[in-house]
């Protein structure tokens, strides 16, 4: 089940840092959120926080409350183990792991969850996944091949099968389309847009053009400069703050007048 998220109060630290500071945002479910702005505006650092990534790093940490499906990711009683199961990512470059196959990268995730599973049920798995991440037709005859082998947009796509092969309700992506071709964007986004019936996605992008043809609701990131924490400046439907933002750096940003 698809789950929206809601952020009140959210500030993000690394060590004694902030990075990104008192963000207040509805991520609504089924839909796609993308998030803009400039570099080191902590867009990325912000998207990693909503499944608990950013505490991999030593010293970073944060406080406010990231609330799904009703619950607090970051209560003392909360699993972060348990917040990434429900909440999956796909990162800027493909990452299929380099040893397994393309059908153990898929069941990666249900194997840690469930150590005993029939082959049935497995490949089950793996057929649904892979369909679903528009992959099927083109690895059915060779799933016992290194994923490392698939071109780029197809690892891409693998990665979105494997997130997807432990269910979850939310989807991130930390730019998936950057290291792309063109033509695997493409595939890509047409994938988003038909995930989004059964997922929660937020996804990081730096094309204009992909936030504009992907997402439902936008989320401009900025900064006052080196060195100060990245602000949310505005968030709504897409199409509003395309053609109608409230804010001057929103419209400039854009409009490719900075970033």
């Amino acid at each position: 089940m698809a789950h929206h998220i809601d952020v009140t109060d959210l500030n993000i630290y690394y060590g004694d840092f902030l990075a990104v500071e008192n963000v207040n945002i509805s991520i609504p479910a089924r839909s796609v959120t993308a998030f803009i702005g400039p570099s080191g505006c902590g867009k990325s650092t912000f998207l990693r926080s909503l499944n608990r990534m950013h505490e991999e790093i030593k010293g970073a940490h944060v406080d406010g409350k990231v609330i799904a499906n009703g619950q607090d990711l970051y209560a003392s009683t909360v699993d972060p183990v348990d917040v990434r199961r429900q909440i999956g990512m796909v990162f800027q470059r493909p990452n299929p792991f380099p040893t397994m196959s393309i059908a153990q990268n898929v069941l990666a995730g249900p194997r840690l969850n469930s150590k005993r599973m029939k082959k049935s049920t497995a490949d089950d798995i793996v057929e649904k996944s892979l369909t679903r991440a528009g992959l099927w037709n083109e690895v059915k005859d060779r799933l016992g091949r290194p994923g490392s082998g698939l071109s780029g947009g197809q690892q891409q796509r693998l990665c979105i099968a494997r997130a997807i092969a432990v269910e979850p309700d939310v989807l991130l992506m930390d730019e998936p389309c950057s290291a792309l071709d063109p033509i695997s964007t493409s595939v890509i986004e047409d994938l988003i847009h038909e995930l989004k019936t059964d997922y929660t996605i937020a996804i990081v992008t730096h094309n204009m053009q992909q936030a504009a043809r992907v997402s439902d609701r936008t989320a401009f990131f900025n900064l006052n400069g080196v060195g100060q924490p990245g602000r949310l400046i505005e968030h709504g439907p897409t199409e509003l703050v395309f053609s109608n933002p409230s804010e001057a750096a929103t419209e400039a940003y854009i409009q490719g007048r900075f970033g």
